[in-house]
Formats: structure tokens, sequence, C-alpha cells
């Protein structure tokens, strides 16, 4: 069973912690350095999570459709996401095993991947502060 049973769910969580890392200025200001809107486009549920991290903008975070272009597109299950965001999924190794697959520049991709590492623990402690430790539990189990 996936840990979210509808997009809302998601976007409850996840697109919450997006919405939170974007507003965190200091943390913003290295992300809006990549110069690339990162749209994840997620299974199980069908759900969308579209970020723009451009130089001169504000952050912006659109939860489901969007008229961002996307500069990087990034296809996994909801649940690897879920695990992705929580720190516990090898990208080379969810790469290679096509859990995880990325259209556009993966250069792109792989250099935000160590500027998002502080929305890890906010994630956990969204998704703990929510009441939610069984979705802490369940990717640390998986």
């Amino acid at each position: 069973m996936p840990y979210f049973e509808s997009a809302e769910q998601l976007y409850e969580h996840l697109g919450r912690a997006f919405q939170e890392t974007v507003s965190d200025e200091e943390l913003y200001a290295r992300m809006r350095r990549t110069d690339m809107v990162v749209q994840y486009r997620l299974r199980a549920p069908e759900s969308q999570v579209t970020v723009a991290m451009l130089p001169d903008a504000p952050g912006q975070v659109d939860l489901g459709p969007t008229h961002l272009k996307p500069t990087v597109v990034v296809r996994m299950d909801a649940d690897t996401a879920h695990r992705f965001f929580l720190g516990k999924v090898n990208v080379t190794l969810a790469l290679s095993r096509r859990q995880m697959t990325i259209d556009g520049p993966v250069d792109k991709i792989l250099q935000l991947i160590p500027i998002l590492q502080p929305m890890y623990e906010r994630y956990e402690t969204l998704l703990n502060g929510a009441g939610r430790e069984d979705l802490v539990a369940a990717a640390v189990s998986a």
C-alpha cells in the first residue's frame, strides 16, 4: 500500500516541505543559483510538484498543474520521492535501477541534491509535527 492515499495528502506533507524550503531565505539563496525549474512527476498517487528556482525570482512551488516550463523532469513513485526527501534513497542506485528517471540535464539535478539536504530534516520534522510518525517509520524500514 502506498504511503500516501491521495495527491492531496502528498501535497499536504511533501508539498508543504517544498513550500517551507523555498521560504527559507538562506536555503533559497543557494537553490536559486541552480537557475532551473524542477518538476517531480510522481506515480501512486499521480501527482506533480514543480519548483522554480530562478536567480531573479522568488521561490515558487506549484502543486498539481502548472504553467511553469520545467528545465528538468524527475519521474518516480511517490513512495520513492517520500523516502528520497527523508534522505533514504541513493540517487545513483535509484537511477541505475530505473526507480527514478530524469529528463533534461542530469548534471543540473545532481548539483541540486546536496543543496536540498537540509530539506530532509525539515520534511521529517513536518511529518512528526503532523502526527505522521508512521510515514517516517515506514520509510526507514523500507
